[in-house]
């Protein structure tokens, strides 16, 4: 086969990915590979906020994955949208800018991962952003690469929000990455000018022009070569043609939560017995990997407003896109500038919990499911998760053939805790809906409509309704214990030159959306590559 040698290659140009391949290559003493799976970035939709409606099931950007039936969703198989194009899901993403709490990342160290606590990764949150709100707000960043915006435009439901919000004590605020993250307000987006800011775009765009880094695009890694127990490079295929890509350095994985463990037990990482049934000589006898595997399950109440004054209504006929799309093209605002999601809750809804348990999305839109046609009546979504769910899924083989899709298990609701956290949501929500002004806004819940009185009946919409908020993480789990899948420093345990470095890393998930913290991981194992190096 064909073979190219570089020092590091990277392989997945996702949110991680990027950020990695043009931290690595910037000094310019390291050759750098970076490969992706889908194309470019040029499909225009990719850069219009509002557009992840238009690549929400577009298979050339998109996995379009499905979880196996889910025996706590009815049997249902979930929608799991993922992004296959430069920037990954940062190029198809809602654009929520939310790094999770503080008590996340020092959960994360309190595992035994040293140097994981909040104190050890703010500076690299802050390291990677331009946001609006440095010098206004504490602990913002105002040279980084990825430009994160308010939302300038006030709109009159999420203002209905808000005030019922603090009605029921919840503290507007404009920065939901602040000091605390409990409250109610509008979302920061990464965004710029009106456009999306992807990893593609903040990272790769400006760093593509370095001779030390080559960006291969629609090219599958089928395995990581693996010599004398040491990673030594990547093998590829691409338009019928396999050839090899060589790492003096290291192989680095950052394929996301669903692809990076398929690598790795596609290159003999994983569980002995089920490789073996597969066929596929043993490595590393690691059962750990592609376990624990963690989303966001999403609940969406979806309400018709009294008023012509949701997204609905502008998306409905031919003047109002015409109208919407000019202003976007012509000044770089209104409602496609600014994405579905505007408004947010973070809150607590059991009792037991200190912290924000629940995450509101408050979306001025109202479909059948995210990405899907606008209902034909004024409508708008509240969208409610809970943060840090008990359920572990898994990813397994499907086969042992490279270009097969993972079989994905989500396991939702299999715990009380879960289910209990459900219910109360919902519940929750329900009196949102219910208290003014926002009250004085709707006309009627559409789902889960009056039907729905119980909190079995509530459980039983989570079940039948339930889906992602597009969160999955945690299948390649960081720690020192003897299951982890990769250490501390993000080396893969029993191989040598190999890292995961995106959110299959997570111990734990993070409370909120987690494309922030995906580039923080890249940001702070960038350092930690490169020191490496020198030790």
């Amino acid at each position: 086969m064909d073979r190219e040698v570089y020092d590091f290659v990277v392989v997945g140009a996702g949110s991680s990915g990027c950020a990695l391949a043009a931290r690595l290559s910037e000094n310019g003493r390291h050759t750098v590979a970076l490969l992706e799976a889908g194309p470019r970035d040029t499909n225009p939709w990719i850069h219009v906020p509002i557009g992840y409606a238009k690549t929400m099931w577009n298979e050339r950007v998109n996995w379009c994955f499905r979880t196996e039936p889910d025996p706590g969703m009815h049997d249902r198989r979930i929608y799991w949208p993922r992004g296959k194009v430069l920037g990954g899901s940062s190029s198809i993403n809602g654009l929520i800018a939310i790094r999770g709490q503080r008590e996340d990342y020092d959960r994360w160290a309190e595992l035994g991962n040293e140097g994981w606590s909040f104190a050890d990764v703010e500076r690299y949150f802050v390291r990677l952003e331009s946001n609006d709100l440095a010098g206004r707000e504490p602990g913002h960043g105002a040279d980084g690469p990825l430009s994160v915006s308010s939302i300038g435009a006030r709109h009159e439901l999420i203002e209905a929000v808000i005030g019922a919000g603090e009605k029921l004590g919840i503290p507007r605020t404009r920065d939901f990455n602040g000091v605390k993250q409990e409250g109610v307000g509008y979302y920061q987006l990464t965004t710029r000018n009106g456009r999306r800011c992807s990893t593609a775009q903040a990272y790769l765009k400006p760093a593509r022009r370095r001779a030390n880094l080559r960006v291969v695009t629609e090219t599958r890694a089928e395995r990581v070569l693996i010599e004398d127990g040491r990673a030594v490079g990547v093998v590829c295929s691409s338009g019928g043609r396999r050839f090899e890509i060589g790492a003096r350095r290291e192989v680095i994985l950052s394929a996301g939560a669903l692809l990076s463990p398929q690598l790795l037990m596609l290159s003999g990482i994983g569980d002995g017995t089920e490789l073996a049934r597969h066929g596929i000589p043993v490595r590393v006898d690691r059962p750990a990997v592609g376990k624990n595997l963690q989303d966001h399950l999403q609940l969406r109440l979806i309400y018709e407003v009294k008023r012509p004054i949701t997204t609905n209504d502008q998306l409905r006929s031919l003047v109002g896109r015409v109208s919407i799309g000019l202003q976007w093209l012509l000044t770089r605002t209104g409602p496609l500038a600014v994405g579905i999601n505007q408004g947010g809750i973070f809150t607590k809804v059991l009792p037991e919990s200190t912290r924000p348990d629940v995450q509101f999305h408050v979306a001025t839109l109202s479909a059948d499911m995210a990405g899907g046609t606008p209902h034909p009546f004024s409508g708008c979504t509240l969208s409610v998760c809970q943060l840090r769910p008990e359920s572990r899924g898994e990813v397994k083989l499907a086969s042992a053939d490279p270009l097969a899709a993972p079989l994905m298990y989500a396991n939702y609701l299999s715990t009380e805790t879960d289910r209990r956290c459900a219910k109360a949501a919902l519940a929750f929500a329900r009196k949102l809906a219910a208290t003014e002004p926002l009250a004085g806004e709707l006309v009627r819940e559409h789902l889960p409509g009056p039907a729905a009185v119980t909190d079995d009946d509530l459980l039983e919409f989570a079940r039948e309704y339930g889906a992602t908020i597009f969160h999955p993480s945690g299948t390649c789990r960081m720690g020192v214990d003897a299951d982890a899948v990769i250490d501390p420093r993000l080396r893969v345990r029993g191989v040598a030159g190999l890292r995961v470095v995106d959110c299959s890393i997570m111990p734990e998930l993070v409370s909120g959306n987690t494309n922030l913290p995906a580039v923080m991981i890249a940001e702070k194992a960038s350092d930690m590559i490169l020191e490496d190096l020198n030790s």
